[in-house]
């Protein structure tokens, strides 16, 4: 995905991910042979603001059944089984992790999904599909690994119709420095490539995209976090049984802090789009 793809791959590939997650399912009282997307969703949607992000960039995207949708960076599959189960779209998910494609194809078995979404291993910067493959784009908090912007954007204009809308979710580069690091998308700067939100959207727009949709949803995610830090406080805090620390490690905690703490210091911006393809 970046010129440093093996590394990225290490820092978001553990190791025996399949198993914590369905035992941590199963510890909560889930039915691991009968998984709902609501079962999963604490801990599928490996991106700021999670399940709530999916919706509102759902409905900025607006998806109708009969159109192919392709999920850049898929992660565990939350998003592409969101947008199967919800908007009834037909979804192929891609990423770089090859645990991460494992687990996502399993979770969509258990939530008899498998029928309207696939997911396999490649590169966002090689995407393997011909040429206007797909009606739609989705990519959610992947852009921060990725040096070659231009390359990137260029892959998800050449798979779209012409017509076709992408619809993206990204950490961007505040005005106040680089984020305190480790952060959930990297350990070090060496992996990560934040883009200013105007770098992000003139480059988006060099590549032959028009923007439909622009929002910038960081005071909303403090807001959130707030919230929800509130409500751990209330209610006694300790460790959730299901959530992203499955997936993160023991280094979880550190790198939510650091996130949040760089959002509030303006060292990050959070930004939703929706775009055209010329």
């Amino acid at each position: 995905m970046t010129d440093g793809s093996a590394e990225i791959e290490r820092h978001y590939g553990r190791g025996g991910l399949l198993d914590r997650i369905l035992a941590a399912l199963k510890e909560a009282g889930k039915d691991i042979d009968h998984l709902t997307i609501d079962d999963l969703a604490p801990i599928d949607e490996l991106h700021s603001r999670r399940r709530l992000a999916t919706k509102e960039l759902a409905e900025m995207l607006a998806p109708k059944p009969a159109e192919r949708l392709l999920d850049i960076g898929s992660g565990l599959g939350g998003p592409a089984r969101y947008l199967a189960m919800v908007c009834g779209c037909r979804v192929t998910g891609i990423d770089l992790t090859a645990e991460f494609v494992t687990v996502a194809i399993e979770l969509a078995r258990r939530s008899g999904l498998a029928g309207q979404v696939d997911f396999k291993q490649a590169s966002a910067l090689d995407l393997p599909f011909a040429d206007g493959s797909f009606d739609l784009a989705w990519s959610q908090n992947v852009a921060m690994n990725i040096a070659d912007r231009p390359r990137y954007y260029a892959e998800m204009r050449r798979v779209l119709r012409p017509g076709g809308r992408l619809a993206i979710q990204d950490v961007a580069q505040g005005p106040a420095g680089a984020p305190h690091y480790p952060v959930m998308w990297a350990d070090t700067p060496a992996t990560s490539f934040l883009r200013t939100p105007a770098e992000t959207r003139a480059l988006l727009e060099a590549a032959g995209f028009k923007v439909m949709t622009w929002l910038d949803n960081t005071d909303a995610a403090i807001a959130e976090t707030e919230a929800e830090r509130a409500r751990a406080a209330t209610s006694g805090g300790g460790q959730p049984i299901l959530g992203v620390h499955l997936v993160v490690g023991p280094s979880f905690w550190d790198k939510a802090r650091n996130g949040n703490r760089s959002m509030r210091e303006n060292r990050i911006r959070l930004i939703n789009a929706v775009l055209r393809r010329d």
